[in-house]
């Protein structure tokens, strides 16, 4: 989404205090190329007696709300005036292009598909060395522990496993869910609700029901659905 040009902050004049408008126009007509793409002057900006910056449309294409800036300094009262620079700027009530969000915060889950291939960062918060995991960090079998020491180099850090926890709960397999609202039970009574290991156990597993919707998902151990293995006529 487009966000709004902020307001400058110099003080807007609406006097020429360099009797400079005719040569400003100028300059900005010779940037642009084009008479059609500057307007009428709109106002000047000064924040002292030697510099001052005046307003024109920019009626470029794609450049709505925005303003020819050219810039005018004058030694004395004697001097004339000297064009120092022409620039484009954003009006107050210009479309500006969002803030940029590194490719790295902006995938989602639809962006990966068939060889894409997603690099994650050295210093990703969600994950931490595994020799740096100890036991009292997690419920772990002895198959996990000796991957700890011969296995994955990375497992989750704490912020990681709140993080997964948290959208988990949160998301459609939680236990706001329409469908866990109307289900006749949850999940944790089901039959076909298999507990996930490690400190996830008391709160998540995994559906092994062919006719849930939820089949081969991890759940929240109160979620539902209507295939629980309880629901009998």
């Amino acid at each position: 989404m487009a966000r709004t040009a902020k307001k400058n902050s110099k003080a807007l004049r609406v006097d020429d205090p360099f009797k400079a408008s005719e040569i400003a126009r100028a300059a900005a007509l010779e940037d642009a190329k084009n008479e059609k793409f500057v307007g009428s002057q709109v106002s000047v900006e000064s924040d002292d007696d030697h510099v001052a910056t005046y307003l024109f449309e920019a009626l470029l294409p794609g450049y709505v709300g925005w303003r020819w800036a050219v810039t005018v300094a004058k030694l004395d009262s004697e001097s004339n005036p000297t064009i120092c620079d022409v620039v484009l700027l954003p009006g107050t009530d210009a479309l500006l292009a969002p803030e940029w969000i590194p490719y790295s915060d902006r995938i989602t889950a639809e962006d990966v598909g068939v060889g894409t291939i997603v690099p994650t960062a050295a210093d990703d918060v969600r994950l931490v060395p595994a020799s740096a995991v100890l036991p009292a960090d997690e419920e772990l079998d002895l198959h996990e522990l000796f991957e700890l020491g011969a296995g994955r180099l990375r497992v989750l850090s704490i912020e990681g496993r709140d993080q997964a926890a948290k959208r988990w709960i949160e998301g459609d397999r939680g236990p706001n869910a329409p469908i866990a609202q109307y289900a006749p039970k949850n999940c944790g009574s089901c039959g076909f609700y298999l507990p996930i290991a490690g400190s996830f156990r008391q709160a998540f597993g995994v559906c092994a029901n062919a006719i849930s919707p939820e089949d081969a998902r991890v759940v929240s151990v109160n979620h539902g659905c209507g295939a629980h293995s309880e629901a009998i006529n």
